[in-house]
Order: structure tokens, then sequence, then C-alpha cells
């Protein structure tokens, strides 16, 4: 049995999409007979599933995820246990003795309730990513938006724009709807750069289509493609990321947060905060003074069209 922790120094991190390491457990006879610290490979939410699946895992052990990145791990044959904070060895133990219960889907980003319900501890520091790639991160809007439209992770190996928020029964109508499928894609703005391919690290995405576990406009396209079929499309701000959104921009108290980690605090970094029901979401340093944190909850690519090349892979019925 080889079991998955999502990782960073020692700890259980709390955001699965966003994790940049996982510690791998091989597991005989019920005890651990050895285990090593892997990278994600730039990966993301249902992308991660796809990573986990090819490395032979049987089970993940972490903290928060949503909805579009459990149907991709159930669909890929991972048991998940979620809600686990603490030493990764010793959630690994209290695994193996039965003793940890699953909080299940605890991770819905699209409550940005910002003014109020935000708590200021961290849910981990990453630091800024240069390129605007990895089609990742969060904007915070309805259901039908961002992560919830797309995003995966703020790495650069996204996942073509899939949700981590979604996932479950089909919200669109299409011959595919409901199926698990495989897809390859490259995405790129209007000048022609290049934000994402899943071509490049030579291995397709899985994911539920028609469940809201990707962006809009990219979902609708595969809906009703059939196994083999390669597509163009353009992808407005609505059918994508969303608009860009004054609204996400939220202004806390430096205080909130330990005062070492404001040190460390640069404008630019990415970090997760907590709203009132301890949920983590992605947000950027906007701006640093003295006694106030400006941060910017938008999705990186929130008001941007984008643009995709879209290759059906596979459908599994």
């Amino acid at each position: 049995m080889r079991i998955a922790v999502t990782y960073e120094d020692g700890q259980v991190f709390q955001h699965f999409g966003h994790t940049e390491q996982f510690k791998v457990y091989e597991v005989e006879d019920g005890k651990v007979v050895s285990s090593e610290v892997i990278g994600t490979e730039g990966a993301g939410h249902e992308a991660l599933a796809t990573l986990l699946s090819g490395k032979e895992i049987d089970a993940l052990i972490c903290g928060g995820l949503g909805g579009g990145a459990m149907a991709a791990l159930e669909a890929n044959g991972i048991e998940v246990v979620a809600g686990v904070k603490g030493d990764t060895d010793a959630a690994v133990e209290a695994y193996l003795k039965g003793e940890l219960e699953s909080t299940g889907v605890n991770c819905d980003h699209h409550d940005h309730e910002h003014g109020e319900g935000h708590e200021g501890g961290h849910c981990g520091h990453h630091g800024h990513e240069e390129s605007e790639g990895g089609c990742g991160g969060c904007h915070g809007g309805s259901e039908d938006d961002a992560e919830g439209c797309g995003g995966c992770g703020d790495s650069e190996g996204g996942c073509g724009g899939c949700s981590g928020c979604h996932g479950g029964a089909p919200i669109m109508e299409g011959k595919n709807a409901g199926k698990k499928v495989s897809v390859h894609y490259k995405g790129t703005f209007n000048d022609g750069t290049q934000f994402d391919a899943s071509y490049d690290r030579g291995e397709p995405i899985t994911y539920i289509c028609g469940t809201g576990m990707m962006i809009p406009g990219f979902d609708l396209a595969v809906v009703n493609m059939e196994k083999g079929d390669i597509v163009d499309v353009h992808l407005t701000p609505d059918q994508a990321y969303g608009e860009y959104n004054e609204d996400y921009v939220v202004v806390v108290d430096a205080d909130e947060f330990p005062a070492e980690e404001v040190e460390k605090l640069k404008i630019g970094d990415r970090v997760f905060l907590q709203d009132g029901y301890g949920r983590a979401f992605p947000v950027v340093v906007k701006e640093l003074a003295d006694d106030k944190i400006t941060f910017d909850g938008n999705h990186e690519m929130a008001g941007k069209e984008l643009n995709f090349k879209i290759e059906l892979v596979d459908i599994f019925d």
C-alpha cells in the first residue's frame, strides 16, 4: 500500500491543490517500511490526482480540498482522508490504526466574505510565481466562476482550467456530461504567449466532464466532442476566470498575523487566508504598510481572454 500526504516542513500542508510536495509512505503488513518526499511537478488540484495515480497511490491524507479535487481523486481510485493537521508521520500512524476520520470536501473558495469573517492565520506561504500560467488560483466568484471555473493551483503546471471546487452531478448537457474524460490542451493569451500546456508535461488531464470541474468555456467545448477530436476555442473572461473584481481586494490589520510571518512577506507573494469557517483561499500580497496588508483575491487571469487547443484523448464510460 502507498499513502501520500500533502507535505510542508514535516506537517500536513493544509491546501491540497497548492501543495508543492507529498510525502509518500510505503506500507507493508500495516507498517511503514519506507518513505520519500516527492515534488508535485508543477501540477495542481485535479492534475494532482493524475500525478498520484501515476505514482500508484492508494490513499491520500490532506488538509483542505474542494469537490472537484475529491471527484478526480475518487475517479482515480484514491481514498481521501481530509481535514487532517499536524505531523505527517503521526497522521499516517493514526490512519493505519484506524483513528483518522475524514471531513470530506471542506474547501469552498467561493465564500470570499471580504471585510469580515477572515481570520488572520495563513494556510501555507508560497512565494510569488513569476508566471501568470498554471491556470491557477481562485477569483472567488459564484459557483460558476473561477477556481470553480478553472483554477488549478498557482503553479505553472496547472491543468487547463480545472475548478477544484465542483464535481459530481452534471451541470451541463451533452453526450460526455458526467463521463470521465482524458484531455490534452494548450492555453495561450491573445498575443500568442503560452501560459500552460498538458502536452509539455507529456500527460493529459483526467476529469469528470460537464460537472463544473473546468472553466465553463473549456468544459462546454469538451462536452460534445468525439474521441480524437481537436478543437480551438476562444474564451472571453465570463467563459473563463471572470472579470476583475475590486470587491475581492481586502485590507487586513497586520497584527492579525504572526509578526515573524509579516516580516517575511513581500509584494507579489501568494499566501492563504481563512474565512470564518476556517476554509483556506489563495490571495496575493498587493500592498504592505506599517499596520495594514492589502491582499488581492482575484484570480491571476481574471479579466483575460484565453485561447485553448483541446484534444479529447479518451472517454471512459
